[in-house]
């Protein structure tokens, strides 16, 4: 008997895949398999899932706690010319039990940031690795790339990008106090789920403050090429920015 291989389950196209046998309308299925990322139209055996959607759903589980204890790779953020810090956390393990931890910089951390970087800029960037190393990989250097020359174009002064080690979103707070930064803007990795691992979300705040509550910040989310494409995401931060800068508010005030 000839070896065969399993296929890859993980590079199935699900976006059209119709697994109900003999189903009444076959192309209203597919119309409402390609408007949503839900699992309908799947099927069941008795009471139960298929093998063929109980394997798709553990393998995106799997993929969503891949990016989750999963490291950014570091060849981007030199490559881009980021600072590289940390928060107080130790490990990956310490990082999901102790949010607060990946919210704050030991002193010395925040006096490298002083002497390092440019002070009083219009725009800080900052990036962290969040709950999804996969999300920073595939959308930073793109995001990045439209902002910094956005940015450049309107003439605005850029301070220095900083890429914080198990950061969570209010480390831009710290930051922006830090540099006395007009808007800052966090790009950092969204929670995944079972849709996609590689989701990211901007952050952006008008003098960002540990003093000021969540509701200061204006979210952008879901930039990944399948939800808000890197290239329109980076439009989008742009134009907020601007606004921000004109507006010199952010989050709740900021009227859009």
């Amino acid at each position: 008997m000839d070896e065969e291989f399993i296929r890859d389950i993980s590079a199935v196209d699900y976006t059209s895949r119709v697994t109900i046998e003999n189903p009444f309308n076959m192309e209203a299925c597919i119309k409402l398999k390609e408007s949503t990322n839900a699992r309908i139209c799947v099927g069941r055996a008795g009471a139960r899932y298929k093998t063929e959607t109980l394997l798709k759903f553990l393998a995106d589980h799997a993929a969503a706690m891949d990016s989750v204890w999963s490291y950014v790779d570091e060849d981007i953020i030199d490559k881009l010319g980021f600072l590289k810090v940390k928060t107080l956390v130790k490990d990956k393990e310490e990082y999901i039990k102790r949010p607060d931890l990946g919210k704050k910089f030991s002193k010395e951390t925040i006096d490298m940031i002083k002497n390092k970087c440019i002070h009083d800029p219009d725009v800080q960037i900052i990036a962290a690795d969040g709950l999804s190393a996969f999300a920073i990989d595939a959308n930073l250097e793109d995001v990045y790339s439209i902002l910094t020359d956005g940015l450049e174009a309107k003439g605005y002064k850029v301070g220095t990008p900083i890429f914080v080690k198990y950061g969570r979103v209010a480390t831009m707070d710290m930051i922006s106090e830090a540099l006395n930064a007009e808007v800052t803007v966090l790009l950092v990795g969204e929670r995944p789920g079972l849709v996609t691992n590689e989701s990211m979300s901007s952050y952006m705040a008008y003098h960002s403050s540990t003093s000021k509550p969540e509701s200061q910040r204006t979210v952008v989310s879901n930039i990944y090429k399948d939800g808000t494409p890197p290239v329109e995401a980076g439009a989008q931060i742009m134009y907020l920015i601007e606004l921000m800068m004109k507006k010199k508010k952010s989050g709740i005030d900021l009227k859009i």
